[in-house]
């Protein structure tokens, strides 16, 4: 595999959820789950991206794989993971599924994926009246919980993928009935290209043919910029063709469809036995050109047996045997070089490696194929009825025009980038694919994403909305871990990816920092529901919210970009000034960190030894009224985030910037409150900039290391325990209440499907652990309680490797041969058809550590995988 861009021609990229997103939203309302709801999505063809069920499709999104299945009961054949939309009850937007991604290799040259799918009627409608009965505070309905799973009446369908080579897929399929009774599966692996055909813009349409003759069973496929593929099939399955148009008269009433067969036909000809819904391909024949194919399979399964058909992809008009030796040898070498990877990532127990190598697995399957023409989007299409209304939603981003292969949160509740997310993900990534890492940060940064303006885009329900700026922090962390593991970082990606975040950070103080007094306005920044008010919605009039958490992210952001000057200015000058800029704008804002307006009140709080959003007022006559929002939330520690140490070659390799560095403290003497010195008995010297000195950071780690307020038996909780009992504050005038929540948000904010107010969120905290490592190298002596009051010293190090290990722990059985992280869920059973499985959740528990939100987190969740490898290094 010396050239690995053929190898990742084909991946997981597939979405596991393409309706109800904001891509095929088409409506005036910008009501996204309503316009295209779950209940249409086996008849309607998507416009912009497909999915299924453990699916793979080129990185150009052209031709797709996945697996359907049908239990002989279900109304409808189970094409895709089942969810609800964000209406529809207690946290609607999660898949209600069970599925597992259980192995997996950078170039998905081998993978495989466990789909639990029942035996019964699939309970549709008992979901959706178990989403709608439950209140917001209790644990969301999934599957298990109808029943419908009792006494292991289902199918575990296995799926993996080996290829043979780059354009030569071999795929297994297994279904074991772990019932107690003989049960039928009717099994449909599908094939079908993407419709590019039918909106006005390209009306090239490529085509599939199905044929049995000579005791082979294939789909031919011809397309105009992949070529020709060959799906074969094992046995003598029954070929099934139709077309992936929209049944518009089932549908919309029309009088007509654009085609005979439509995307439901094979459906209908399987579920409800329509025979002229599709056409079925007999032996000895061909069928006429069609978009969608499947072949299908029917078992009687006895309790405990195992059914498999193999399948292979493969370019051209196939392989000559097929399912001969080359076959199961692609299987054989494929799973080595995937126990021969992982091993070589390190060695730890059993329990750990289990979840670094599913963790990593997971995130590798978070890749899907991103396409959106915004302008085409919001203009509508040629061939179909203009768009309905005034839309609003991303008027302001027609530029963005993306066809890529990008990492996601995860692949159902989150099928769409995000800015935040996407940077945490190239962190664990960098582990198993540097390069994948360094082009994902670098493709938020290029011209058809990043605004005009500078600004990088959010996320596809908003773009215009402002993620935490840690862009340049994972793109250090990529560049040093290749670093670490080759002895050379990548430079040129460094300099690429620091030019346009020198755009970014400049969007950042023009647009955020309306007073220019170096207190920042970023609204809600990812921690959907942290405040006792939405942070994204203007104040009463004359008021502002300068924000704890902003503030300090941009202090970070500083720093981080200073680091990355140095780093490249040890090679070429040029840097060298442009780090001044940024020690400078650092410097600055740690003065305003402390002392702000007339009363001089800054975000720390002496009082309390501790950091809070203001409300702020400038009044008519040139004052300012100021006054701390008194929340203890994850806002007040993110300052911790804001640190960096200059090594002794700064000062010995780069004169002019220390020579600039030793100008400001000389003539700004307010700017050394943020700076601390030491000389080693060399006469080296080496300094820590950090909005807290040694003083403050004691004061905030006693609060963060208590385990009545932050520390938790998991994690950091992102709001304090100590307001169980529920808080009251003044804003601008108004009353306001918030109180800790260490599981599901009982609150609407931001759709009510997450939850800032208590939970462990593993971003944060890993961001936290390395922040602590930072102060643990220069504050080598300096000790602090663990837990607070407890009297155990432990160095800060040794703090930040606590942290880790209760972070990790999640995924790790406990005394009781239970992982934290199952909490009551099912896969806490000691059935170990449920234990041998991990789920990463999106968030945390504060006080049990059971996982909540989205359930294939293996986006920033997968930063667990770093963090048992040592992380930092």
């Amino acid at each position: 595999m010396t050239d690995p861009e053929p190898w990742r021609f084909w991946g997981p990229y597939l979405a596991g959820r393409q309706w109800g997103v904001v891509r095929e939203d088409y409506s005036g309302n910008g009501d996204a789950w309503g316009y295209f709801p779950f209940d249409q999505a086996r008849s309607r063809a998507y416009r912009w991206g497909e999915d299924g069920i453990a699916g793979l499709c080129d990185r150009h999104g052209f031709l797709n794989f996945s697996v359907a299945l049908w239990n002989g009961k279900d109304a409808i054949l189970k094409e895709r993971f089942f969810g609800l939309a964000n209406e529809e009850g207690n946290h609607g937007e999660d898949v209600k599924e069970h599925w597992w991604i259980t192995d997996g290799t950078p170039s998905h040259s081998w993978m495989q994926v466990v789909y639990r799918y029942p035996q019964a009627a699939f309970p549709y409608q008992r979901l959706r009246e178990l989403a709608a009965n439950e209140g917001r505070d209790a644990r969301e309905p999934k599957l298990a919980d109808t029943g419908v799973l009792d006494d292991n009446r289902f199918f575990d369908v296995e799926v993996t993928y080996a290829k043979a080579g780059p354009q030569d897929v071999c795929i297994r399929i297994t279904a074991t009935n772990h019932g107690p009774e003989a049960a039928p599966l009717h099994l449909l692996p599908q094939l079908w290209f993407r419709n590019t055909w039918s909106w006005g813009r390209d009306a090239r349409k490529p085509a599939l043919v199905a044929s049995k003759a000579n005791g082979w069973s294939r789909v031919l496929t011809e397309h105009g910029k992949l070529g020709r593929h060959t799906l074969q099939f094992e046995g003598e399955p029954t070929l099934l063709v139709t077309d992936n148009e929209t049944d518009e008269v089932g549908l919309f009433g029309a009088d007509s469809n654009p085609c005979r067969y439509t995307k439901a036909g094979i459906d209908d000809h399987v579920v409800r036995g329509i025979h002229s819904a599709c056409q079925v391909v007999n032996p000895g024949s061909a069928s006429q050109p069609g978009t969608k194919a499947a072949g299908w399979y029917r078992f009687d399964v006895a309790a405990g047996e195992t059914k498999s058909v193999k399948l292979r992809l493969i370019a051209g008009t196939g392989h000559g045997d097929p399912f001969g030796p080359s076959f199961d040898s692609a299987f054989e070498e494929r799973r080595q070089e995937a126990d021969e990877f992982y091993r070589a990532l390190g060695d730890s127990t059993p329990e750990e490696n289990a979840v670094v190598r599913k963790a990593l697995a997971g995130l590798l399957w978070t890749k899907q194929h991103y396409r959106f023409r915004v302008r085409d989007w919001l203009d509508g299409d040629p061939a179909k009825p203009p768009v309905a209304g005034n839309r609003a939603r991303n008027r302001h981003w027609r530029h963005v025009d993306v066809a890529d292969v990008m990492t996601m949160p995860d692949e159902w509740e989150y099928p769409w980038f995000a800015a935040w997310d996407l940077a945490f993900q190239t962190v664990p990534m960098a582990v198993v694919d540097p390069q994948f890492a360094k082009d994902q940060l670098l493709l938020l940064c290029r011209e058809w994403l990043m605004h005009p303006n500078g600004q990088l885009p959010a996320y596809e329900w908003e773009f215009g909305d402002a993620n935490p700026p840690v862009h340049a922090w994972a793109a250090l962390q990529v560049y040093r871990a290749e670093q670490a593991a080759t002895g050379q970082g990548d430079r040129a990606f460094l300099a690429r990816v620091f030019q346009k975040l020198l755009l970014n950070f400049s969007w950042w103080v023009n647009r955020k920092d309306v007073d220019g007094n170096y207190l920042f306005e970023g609204g809600f920044l990812g921690m959907d529901n942290i405040g006792p008010v939405n942070r994204s919605a203007p104040l009463e009039a004359g008021w502002r919210l300068e924000q704890s958490d902003a503030t300090s992210w941009m202090a970070t952001y500083a720093l981080h970009l200073m680091q990355m000057a140095l780093e490249l200015a040890r090679h070429d000058d040029a840097y060298e000034d442009v780090a001044t800029k940024f020690v400078e704008h650092f410097l600055s804002i740690g003065q305003a960190f402390t002392s702000f307006g007339a009363a001089g009140r800054g975000i720390w709080d002496s009082t309390d030894g501790f950091c809070y959003d203001l409300i702020t007022r400038f009044e008519p006559d040139g004052t300012v009224r100021s006054q701390p929002v008194r929340v203890r939330s994850m806002v007040g520690l993110i300052p911790l985030l804001a640190t960096a140490v200059l090594p002794p070659w700064v000062f010995t390799e780069l004169p002019r910037f220390a020579d600039r560095l030793n100008y400001l403290l000389r003539h700004q003497p307010a700017y050394g409150k943020s700076i601390t010195w030491h000389t080693a008995p060399d006469g080296t010297r080496s300094a820590l900039l950090a909005l807290f000195n040694e003083h403050k950071l004691r004061r905030v780690l006693g609060r963060m290391l208590d385990e009545g307020e932050f520390l938790s038996p998991h994690g950091i909780r992102s709001l304090s325990a100590a307001h169980r009992g529920g808080l009251a504050v003044e804003i601008a005038g108004q009353h306001h209440s918030i109180g800790y929540e260490p599981g599901e948000s009982r609150t609407p904010m931001f759709g009510g499907n997450s939850n800032w107010r208590g939970p462990v969120w593993f971003p944060t905290n890993a961001l936290l652990v390395e922040a602590l490592h930072t102060f643990g190298t220069f504050y080598d002596d300096v000790t602090v309680d663990l837990p607070t009051g407890s009297g155990r010293q432990v160095s800060v190090t040794g703090a930040a490797q606590e942290l880790s290990r209760r972070l990790a722990a999640l995924f790790l059985p406990g005394s009781d041969g239970v992982r934290p992280a199952d909490g009551k869920r099912i896969e806490a059973s000691t059935d170990p058809l449920w234990s041998r499985h991990i789920t990463f959740s999106e968030y945390f528990d504060g006080d049990t550590g059971e996982g909540l939100g989205a359930t294939h987190q293996t986006g920033w969740t997968a930063l667990v995988a770093v963090l048992l490898r040592g992380w930092p290094a």
